[in-house]
This record gives C-alpha cells, sequence and structure tokens, in this order.
C-alpha cells in the first residue's frame, strides 16, 4: 500500500507522494478557503488573534491562504515523520522511504523495532515533533503582523497540537498503537503484545466510526475504516514475523539441482514452450554457469509473436537481479518479494554462485507448513 511516485530525497531518505495526497490538497484548500469566516473567529477566539475577517475573506484570497495551509499541514507531517525516522536511524534502523497520503505520512522502517523502548521512542518522536512545531508556529504567528501570514501560522500552530493528539490515540497505525505496543511488549513477546494491541485499535476503530455516522462526518468513518484495516494487516504481518522466526531462507528455497535454467542463447520461442511443458514462467539465466539475468513469460509478451524464434534470451532478460543469501531470514526474502513486486528472488553465495531460488508460493507454502506443524505440537502437548 502507498508506494507513491518518488519526488527527492532528504538526508538520504526517498520521499513519496502518493497520489491520494495530490486528489486532497485541492480539496482542503478549498475546505479551509470555504470556511474561512469560521476558522478566522475561532482563532480569534482561542489565541486572541485579532484577524481583520473583512481582510482575509475578500476575492480570491481565501482560496489562497486555504492552499498555503493546506501545504503547510502537510509539510508539517513531513517533518513529523522525519522526527520517527530520525530517532529510529539513532537506533540503527535504516528508512526505506517516507510517503505522504490522503491521511497523513508513513515513515517505513526496512526491519520493525524488536525491542521495546526502541519502539516507545521512536513512535512519540513525531508527536512531539509536532507539539514542537505548533508552538514554534505560536511563537512566530506572535511575531509577525501580516494578517494572512499570522491565519496560516495561527492555523498550523492549533492544528499540529490537534494532530499529536490524535496521533496518540492508542489505535494502529498511528503512533499511539505504537506506544501501546511498546507498553505492552515490556511484559510480553512482541507477538502477543501486538495481538492485545491491534484489538484495541480494532475495537476503538469501530468506535471512532460509530461516532463518525452518528455525527454525519464521513471523514471519521473514512479515518475509522482506515484505521480498522491497518491494524488488522500489523496483526497479520505480525504473525508471519512470528511464523518465520528462526527461518532462513536455505531452509525454504529451491536448491540449485532442482532449478530449471535456460541460457543467454537459448530464443524466446523455446523458452515459451518450455514454460508451457514445465508450468513455469520464469527461468535464471546462467552463462557458462554464471547468473546473468532472470527470464520472465512478461519479459517474453513485450516482444512481438512473430520475431520470438528469432530473439534471444540475452537481449530480452532482465540483468538487474534482485538477490538474497541463503543465510538471510526468510521473513526478510519475503521483504523484498514484496517491495520489489516480483515473484522469486535468485539464492547466491558470496562468491555470486547461485545456490537457489526462492519464489513467493515457496515462502507460502513454508509458512502454512509450519503453522501446521506448530498446531499439531501444541495440539500434541495439550493431550500429554
Amino acid at each position: 500500500m502507498f508506494k507513491g511516485f518518488r519526488v527527492g530525497s532528504i538526508a538520504g531518505i526517498p520521499i513519496r507522494l502518493d497520489v491520494t495526497l495530490l486528489l486532497i490538497l485541492p480539496v482542503l484548500a478549498y475546505l479551509i478557503g470555504n470556511a474561512m469566516a469560521e476558522v478566522v473567529d475561532a482563532l480569534n477566539a482561542g489565541l486572541e488573534a485579532g484577524l481583520d475577517a473583512a481582510v482575509l475573506t475578500e476575492g480570491l484570497v481565501p482560496w489562497g491562504l486555504g492552499l498555503a495551509a493546506a501545504i503547510g499541514l502537510f509539510v508539517c507531517v513531513l517533518l513529523h515523520e522525519l522526527g520517527h525516522a530520525a530517532v529510529a536511524r539513532r537506533y540503527g534502523y535504516e528508512i526505506e522511504s517516507i510517503t505522504l497520503w490522503l491521511l497523513g505520512g508513513i515513515a517505513r522502517t526496512e526491519e520493525q523495532p524488536r525491542r521495546w523502548n526502541h519502539e516507545l521512542w521512536i513512535a512519540l518522536a513525531g508527536p512531539v515533533v509536532s507539539v514542537a512545531l505548533g508552538v514554534g508556529c505560536f511563537f512566530a504567528f506572535e511575531a509577525v503582523l501580516s494578517d494572512p501570514v499570522r491565519f496560516v501560522l495561527g492555523y498550523l500552530a492549533v492544528l499540529n497540537v490537534v494532530l499529536a493528539g490524535f496521533n496518540m490515540i492508542p489505535a494502529f497505525p498511528l503512533d499511539g498503537g505504537r506506544v501501546l505496543r511498546a507498553l505492552l511488549g515490556r511484559t510480553r513477546t512482541h507477538a502477543a503484545a501486538t495481538e492485545r494491541a491491534v484489538g484495541i485499535g480494532k475495537f476503538l476503530a469501530i468506535v471512532l466510526g460509530l461516532f463518525g455516522v452518528l455525527a454525519f462526518n464521513p471523514f471519521l468513518v473514512a479515518v475509522a475504516f482506515f484505521v480498522y484495516i491497518a491494524a488488522a494487516a500489523e496483526g497479520r504481518q505480525t504473525a508471519i514475523e512470528a511464523t518465520f522466526e528462526g527461518v532462513r531462507v536455505r531452509d525454504v528455497m529451491t536448491p540449485v539441482a532442482q532449478i530449471r535454467t535456460v541460457e543467454p542463447t537459448h530464443s524466446l520461442a523455446d523458452v515459451l514452450d518450455r514454460m508451457f511443458s514445465e508450468r513455469h514462467t520464469g527461468y535464471p539465466v546462467l552463462d557458462d554457469g554464471v547468473l546473468v539475468g532472470i527470464v520472465t513469460l512478461d519479459d517474453i509478451r513485450d516482444v512481438d509473436p512473430d520475431s520470438r524464434a528469432m530473439v534471444t534470451v540475452g537481449e530480452t532478460m532482465s540483468a538487474k537481479l534482485e538477490t538474497v543469501a541463503p543465510d538471510a531470514e526468510a521473513m526478510d526474502a519475503m521483504r523484498r518479494i514484496g517491495s520489489s513486486d516480483v515473484g522469486r528472488l535468485p539464492v547466491v553465495d558470496d562468491d555470486g554462485a547461485l545456490v537457489g531460488l526462492v519464489t513467493r508460493s515457496d515462502l507460502v507454502t513454508a509458512m502454512n507448513v509450519i503453522r501446521e506443524r506448530r498446531s499439531a505440537g501444541a495440539a500434541d502437548a495439550a493431550a500429554k
């Protein structure tokens, strides 16, 4: 979910925008501009701002300020996520990317923190940054004289503090859900803490959704739906990680002796015939025993059918390979298959020699077998 498209990087962290952000920005700008008079009244009452409503509601000013406030909000969300990223890096966790989308931002780490205190401080970093931004915007709001600028700063000051509080609701994927799991993890395993936190998050999502329905607020209903789905996904992910705990790639891969391969000089027509007879959709490509690429059915589809007899594998194969070591964790292979959107990973040793192949179906089959074995073991233990 939410891979988005890359727009740049900060401190080596890829920054991505999901298409939903581009959809919500003009909507949010419209909503702020349309409610300009009410927002000005609220800021005047809450912050004793003394803003001139006549100036701020004249002509196109509300829409310009609405757009500035909307962009400013997502800049603050980005800084919130960078707060998570900074603390995660402090503890040695690499950041895969930060994605901004419809309901905020997501900082993806390459691996989940296993120590409860690491997860606690990483989760708290975002809300702390939001509160600091709110305080900073408030002081800037007090210092400037221009009403349009003061409106944007005052709006962001209030909203950052509100968002920090909202993020502390103890439900995944909100920061409060991760704080709750971290605290539960002091006396429980990671899987058990996640299970309890997910249950609480689902319950709160249902309550929030019902409140949104009763209040006729579709935004709250959408947030509740997302929180429920994300909590369930977190539970599934942790269950998979628990299943693969201690399992290495060499335990689930297909050994090289059982792998069917092709050579760069083979024609695509011949490879397609083999795919039909052998029921495979991809082959490692070996040149004198050295792995040089992978050719898949999708690669062949891109070539005109009339030309496949004359086009070789070497001209069509994917030479940029995503590989994995045999001693890597099986869960790492599953993550890389998912993030790279490939169906298989060649397994290579330290010398670069092909020693096996691990596919998505290999991992799913291994997961089902491991679960069945553990279930049978637990049943035998209970019977005794």
